[in-house]
């Protein structure tokens, strides 16, 4: 009797559910372990975190670029994406000043995988346009509730703000530091009486 082969579309959902799961968790755990620091990060580390086995971390990921830039785009959509989350749940002013803390995080994320993340950039698989664009588009939104209900002011651009939160973040000392010149810039986009 011959064996027939399954397709991927007659596989069962759970094996798909399973895979996709392994798949976040990978990530997730990339993103934990990246964070913690600059140090050179093992393969092993970051499946292990995962609970996974390498083999099916490499079966996601074929290398160490290509997980690079899944952690790095999840995390510039999570910080996107958490925009809208603060603002319903939270007066503008306030909002911008916890989305800003959310964006130190992401800020500290990429520093954990900077020599990975330059290979992939240099691919062209990341562009610091796409990126700004997203940031823009995150603060565009905050700003724009702000502007509504009159807290925050309404002659700032979104441009202005992302290069000025990069700016402090390359300038900054410490992550006390950056926390401290984040809310200044808040405090800076209050609208005045």
């Amino acid at each position: 009797m011959e064996a027939i082969p399954v397709s991927e579309t007659s596989r069962p959902p759970r094996a798909r559910k399973d895979a996709q799961l392994n798949r976040q968790r990978i990530v997730d755990a990339a993103t934990r372990v990246l964070r913690a620091g600059p140090q050179p990060v093992k393969i092993e580390t970051i499946a292990q975190e995962a609970g996974v086995g390498v083999g099916t971390l490499y079966r996601n990921f074929p290398s160490r670029e290509a997980l690079v830039e899944e952690v790095y785009r999840s995390e510039l959509a999570r910080l996107c994406a958490r925009a809208g989350e603060l603002l319903a749940g939270h007066p503008p002013a306030e909002a911008m000043r916890a989305w800003m803390g959310r964006y130190q995080e992401f800020v500290a994320t990429k520093h954990g995988m900077a020599e990975a993340l330059r290979a992939v950039i240099a691919s062209g698989a990341i562009s610091s346009g796409t990126t700004r664009e997203h940031l823009n588009g995150a603060i565009a939104t905050l700003l724009e509730a702000g502007r509504r209900d009159g807290s925050l002011r309404a002659d700032v651009e979104p441009a202005d703000v992302s290069a000025s939160m990069a700016g402090i973040m390359l300038a900054a000392a410490d992550a006390e530091q950056a926390g401290r010149m984040l809310g200044l810039l808040v405090d800076g986009l209050l609208a005045r009486p």
